[in-house]
């Protein structure tokens, strides 16, 4: 059983972020939800929306992940959303508004995070969630970054250096039985 006190957030994947290099991550965060939900755990899907003249299109100039179906989850975590949480979003992280209010109510203290991309919004997820005094656990085979193993591994390195070495965890150390994914 899942302790109460924790959630496993699976962040932004959805189609606008899905490329060769962030695909292979689908099925591990499919077979981890399903397992995290079967033990009675709570699961909050968050998705990215951009809007014209965010800061992401006036600065960055990016301009994705404005409309269906860049900014719809993954068909194969669609049905496993169904019974979560889902929090639509416009910053980098889970704690918007809406998502620190989520947080506050259901008592969540440990904020097991995998998803994409770990340079960006897992990352900021985290940082956010330890700056806010909670229990950050990035799951790093469940996470990865659409521009590449390169930005992955910087964003992992960057979330050593913000939240320490022993909040990186794989799959294998959720608080799931048996340990391993069955991927």
């Amino acid at each position: 059983m899942i302790p109460k006190s924790s959630v496993l957030v699976v962040v932004d994947v959805q189609n606008g972020f899905i490329r060769p290099s962030s695909a292979p991550v689908v099925p591990i965060i499919a077979d981890l939800v399903e397992r995290w939900q079967a033990e009675g755990g709570d699961v909050v899907f968050t998705r990215y929306l951009n809007y014209p003249g965010s800061p992401f299109e006036r600065m960055i100039h990016w301009e994705k992940l404005q409309n269906s179906p860049e900014i719809d989850i993954v068909p194969e975590l669609v049905p496993l959303a169904r019974n979560s949480f889902v929090l639509d979003k416009k910053i980098y992280s889970l704690f918007s508004q809406e998502g620190i209010s989520l947080v506050r109510e259901k008592g969540w203290k440990d904020i097991y995070i995998c998803g994409i991309a770990t340079e960006s919004c897992v990352l900021k997820t985290a940082v956010d969630a330890f700056e806010r005094d909670l229990t950050p656990w990035v799951i790093t085979e469940a996470s990865a970054s659409h521009a590449g193993q390169e930005a992955h591994d910087a964003g992992m390195l960057v979330i050593r250096r913000f939240i320490g070495q022993g909040q990186i965890i794989g799959v294998a150390d959720a608080p799931l039985p048996n340990g391993a994914a069955t991927v």
